[in-house]
């Protein structure tokens, strides 16, 4: 089973806006095509899909993405308008995988660029946990480790130490994917019964200078995506970059 996380498209209405460093939409044209050579069972976009919160932003994403050859979902980052991201297509909770279950959590918070889950979400999801023993991957915009760059901490999941008690009565949730940080990432957080991975993502547009204080620009970087390769009760993760 292969599952490609891409995440942070940041697109505009116009089709030829431009970003910091590159053309949003065009460069998720380019990624997209490139993770369909990887054959994927499952695509997920982990957020912020719009930059300028427009119904156009949306519409551009769902005809790039419908281009893929097998099932893809998405969830909404801080940029996002959910209301207008499930008018053009709905949102899923729970996403078989086979041997394994994927389950999306929703961090956004509204008018800020924090992420929160709350005591209802926390709530909804350990039932959901509570369901099924099988492994578990959760996909989440906010990053629910600090990163290592001040500026991107501070905007991070706010409530992330109510998170990690509540998951140390699962077990079977082996590794999280988050967005928003738009560089890769890999960090664990060790709980009683073992470790949780975590795991970020390039942007499929411009890319974050990782360990900066302030807000910075990886201007060598290049626009990617991250595979997850599932294998029985194992798993193989890499980033690909992609040239434009």
């Amino acid at each position: 089973m292969r599952l490609v996380q891409l995440t942070d498209c940041h697109l505009h209405a116009d089709p030829k806006a431009r970003s910091r460093a590159g053309f949003p939409l065009c460069q998720l044209e380019s990624v997209v095509e490139a993770v369909r050579a990887t054959r994927p069972d499952v695509v997920l976009v982990t957020g912020d899909i719009s930059q300028d919160e427009t119904a156009a932003s949306y519409q551009h994403a769902h005809r790039v993405l419908s281009t893929l050859e097998c099932p893809w979902f998405w969830l909404g980052g801080n940029h996002d308008q959910p209301g207008l991201m499930e008018e053009i297509r709905g949102f899923h909770d729970v996403i078989d995988l086979a041997n394994w279950r994927l389950l999306t959590v929703n961090t956004w918070v509204r008018g800020q660029a924090h992420g929160e889950l709350g005591e209802a979400r926390l709530g909804q999801l350990a039932e959901r946990l509570a369901e099924d023993e099988r492994p578990t991957l959760l996909a989440m915009h906010h990053p629910p480790l600090a990163v290592g760059s001040a500026w991107i901490d501070e905007i991070g999941l706010k409530d992330r130490d109510a998170l990690w008690e509540m998951l140390s009565s699962f077990p079977q949730v082996r590794a999280i994917l988050c967005g928003h940080i738009h560089q890769a990432f890999a960090g664990r957080q060790v709980l009683e019964h073992g470790e949780v991975l975590v795991y970020g993502c390039p942007s499929t547009t411009d890319q974050f200078l990782p360990g900066s204080e302030g807000f910075a620009i990886d201007e060598a970087s290049r626009p990617g995506y991250r595979i997850f390769d599932l294998r029985g009760e194992e798993w193989l993760t890499w980033v690909e970059r992609v040239d434009l």
